[in-house]
């Protein structure tokens, strides 16, 4: 079946794959051979009074970008277009020629596509049966590696071979109620063009999967005398905005995630510029150049080998010029030699895996390619856009320079709320390096890094469908977060921080108001602990940025918690340590905001150094004694320590004391000036080997408490206690990782231990 279905000598359907040279072609060719009087595109079509603005010059890829919200959901939606894709082509050719182009697919916010972030997403979810069985018949891997192998690199027309793909992926089965609709609306186009040309040739580009539906609703209804559809109107109550935003390579890569259609851009950025011959080779000479500057080891013999084994694996293959896989698993053949811990990304689909060979990872970054594109400078924009160069003048934030905020200062202070609402929002070139955050010492400045980005501008762009304004913006951003995490202090930690930096009053009031309701109930102490250590430094900071009753009421209800704790191990062992050291904080910095004196929180911490309590609560309880004890007891801590001697224990034991009072560590115990670490010697020394192996690493957690300086201290003390002289940092950098290590200490122990049962020990020893 020809993929020219033509009614009357007048409408041509051309199914496409998004993102395809070959279908680009094949509409650039159509377009041109008939020169129609209408071009009917698959996009959206509240941009049809702005064509102008896709017609301005730029630098592709581009996307037209659209952001709904309303009282329940924030919806946000691209269709990216590069040089290769049907669509644009569609639009270019079609304008060229002088005929009338129309986008005809429903608005991106229209409940047809509200679960789509990307309006050309393949539906390939929903033929995976019929590709599946074409994958196998034609022995590939996967759909790209198929299209590949059936069209990109041909050399004919492909227009009867990609008629007969999507009518038989798209079969007869009945499609969801969002393409349904779609469909429909897109088919009240193609009749209304045909009511106002009776006599002149219709070309319609649409996705190859919606092209069978919209023959047959063409060819089951007669021409009418309706006029153009309406755009839909966007809902009472919410907001809609469509803006063309800069794209860029990075993001239309489906090995980075992109969901639609065809990897490797730039390769196929050079099939479309340059033919699938030239396209391979350039890719083939561009990876190597890649890899030698990354000090790969990639000799001209290397380069040889590769084109051989490309041009091979093509002629095995059947293909007449090498496709984009023959190109990867020619140069990957050449080039790698170790073994491969996870299969070749171009095997499946969608985004590598972490931990992906690094020459791996290199050619795929050739095949992707870093080219961004830009708008023309006429484009219009959303009002965050201005707001934000206004605002950066008025606060003299200069891009490319550090800035330091001082919040004692207000009109400092402004210009860090300005920062923080941008970072709130994820616009790139802000980065906050350091400022106030949970801890014991108040921070009154912010430390920040201002870099210019070609991510910044698409980024404000997606903004601006929060609000007009970074405030708004930034408001809405927080709100939205804020609506789903008022289950979990943890969470509402974060929002209150971020609105109290942004200087969002109303937003850190409704916070506020929601944080007071938790603490009354909520029993998840890592949370509540996050939530205390956020307070308590915003308190610090700002005391009136929040009420202190607060404070005190997630303390108690802390100490309430925690005293009721037992069993072996902790919940959320680090968290919920942290949430100690948030209580011990309070106890210190914030005593008169707490209804409880100190010595009645020295109280709760001694109970909880009894019983069947988690070592790692005995431990913190301990130092929570030191920490808020001005004469701690010196035969009391060294009881307790002994008694934590156990080998599945000691070390939870610790990483509780470490965590609350690491200060005191290195601080004499009764006369001896090495004090604790004395008692800690003992014991580990006293460890069998096994033993040792066994509790190596809960103790290393437990030692990952201290910083780097103080455990070069307690390094430097063992070596004086033993009378050795050496470098104490030296003992802190390992070859290897520890349990490795201690792995191989175990086998070397078991393999003595087979030698000296079979009395070979000797001989080797000799030998």
């Amino acid at each position: 079946m020809s993929d020219r279905v033509t009614f009357g000598d007048r409408v041509t359907f051309i199914g496409v794959r998004h993102h395809s040279p070959a279908c680009a072609r094949l509409v650039r060719d159509e377009i041109r051979r008939l020169r129609p009087a209408f071009v009917l595109i698959e996009g959206p079509v509240e941009m049809n009074d702005r064509l102008g603005e896709l017609m301005l010059g730029h630098r592709l890829p581009i996307a037209v970008f659209t952001g709904y919200r309303d009282a329940r959901r924030h919806h946000m939606s691209w269709a990216p277009l590069c040089e290769y894709s049907p669509e644009w082509v569609a639009l270019r050719e079609g304008h060229d020629c002088g005929a009338q182009v129309r986008f005809i697919d429903l608005p991106a916010w229209h409940s047809a596509l509200a679960e789509r972030e990307n309006r050309y997403a393949d539906a390939e979810k929903r033929y995976r049966h019929a590709v599946d069985r074409l994958c196998e018949h034609f022995a590939v891997d996967n759909t790209d590696t198929l299209w590949d192998h059936l069209f990109e690199t041909g050399t004919g027309d492909p227009s009867a071979e990609l008629a007969a793909y999507f009518d038989l992926i798209r079969g007869e089965d009945t499609a969801a109620p969002h393409d349904t609709d779609r469909e429909a609306y897109m088919a009240a186009w193609i009749h209304a063009a045909r009511a106002h040309t009776p006599d002149r040739p219709i070309v319609v580009v649409t996705g190859g999967f919606h092209r069978p539906a919209l023959i047959r609703a063409v060819t089951d209804h007669p021409v009418t005398d309706g006029g153009w559809p309406e755009v839909p109107e966007v809902p009472a109550g919410a907001v809609a905005a469509t803006y063309l935003v800069p794209f860029s390579f990075a993001r239309l890569d489906a090995f980075g995630g992109y969901q639609s259609g065809m990897p490797s851009p730039a390769y196929y950025q050079r099939l479309w510029d340059e033919g699938p011959e030239a396209a391979a080779a350039g890719i083939v000479t561009a990876v190597v150049s890649r890899l030698r500057e990354r000090g790969v080891v990639a000799s001209t013999a290397d380069l040889i080998g590769a084109r051989t084994l490309i041009g091979g694996l093509a002629r095995l293959r059947g293909h007449d010029v090498p496709t984009r896989t023959d190109v990867l698993d020619g140069v990957a053949s050449a080039l790698i030699d170790d073994a491969l811990d996870h299969p070749l990304p171009w095997t499946g689909r969608g985004a590598m895996h972490p931990r992906t060979h690094p020459v791996v990872v290199e050619m795929l970054a050739v095949l992707r390619g870093d080219t961004s594109g830009s708008l023309h400078p006429a484009t219009p924009h959303p009002p965050i856009v201005a707001d934000v160069a206004a605002q950066l003048g008025r606060h003299h934030l200069v891009l490319d320079r550090g800035f330091t905020v001082d919040l004692s200062d207000p009109a400092s202070a402004a210009a860090g709320h300005l920062l923080n609402r941008l970072r709130v929002l994820r616009i790139p070139g802000f980065t906050r390096l350091s400022g106030p955050a949970s801890g014991t010492a108040p921070v009154l400045s912010e430390s920040w890094q201002l870099f210019d980005s070609e991510l910044r501008l698409p980024a404000l762009i997606e903004a601006g469908t929060l609000g007009a304004t970074v405030l708004e913006a930034a408001t809405v951003r927080l709100g939205e977060h804020f609506t789903t995490v008022t289950a979990d202090p943890g969470m509402l930690a974060d929002v209150l921080f971020d609105a109290v930096s942004c200087d969002l009053t109303e937003l850190s009031d409704r916070v506020l108001e929601r944080i007071a309701e938790i603490i009354e109930t909520s029993s998840d102490i890592p949370g509540l602990g996050a939530l205390l250590a956020v307070t308590l430094g915003l308190w610090r900071t700002r005391p009136d940025a929040l009420p202190a009753r607060l404070i005190s009421a997630a303390t108690t209800r802390l100490l309430w918690l925690l005293e009721g704790v037992r069993g072996t191990a902790l919940p959320d062992d680090t968290a919920t340590l942290r949430a100690l050291v948030a209580v011990r904080d309070t106890a210190l910095h914030a005593q008169p905001l707490l209804n409880l004196a100190r010595p009645a929180v020295v109280a709760v911490f001694q109970r909880c150094s009894l019983g069947d309590r988690p070592a790692a609560l005995r431990g913190a309880a301990l130092g929570m004694t030191w920490a808020l004890t001005d004469t701690p007891d010196p035969a009391g801590t060294e009881r307790a320590i002994r008694g934590a001697r156990q080998i599945d224990s000691l070390g939870d034991f610790l990483a509780g004391l470490f965590a609350v009072a690491r200060e005191r560590v290195l601080e004499p115990v009764g006369a001896d000036e090495d004090g604790l670490l004395i008692v800690l010697d003992e014991l580990v020394g006293g460890f069998t080997e096994p033993d040792f192996l066994a509790a190596l690493p809960a103790l290393r957690l437990a030692f990952a408490w201290l910083p780097p300086r103080e455990r070069a201290t307690i390094a430097d003390h063992l070596l004086r206690l033993r009378g050795v002289v050496g470098s104490a940092p030296a003992l802190l950098r390992l070859p290897a990782a520890p349990e490795l290590l201690a792995h191989a200490r175990a086998v070397e122990d078991r393999v003595d231990a087979l030698l000296r049962r079979e009395n070979l020990l000797s001989e080797v020893r000799h030998d």
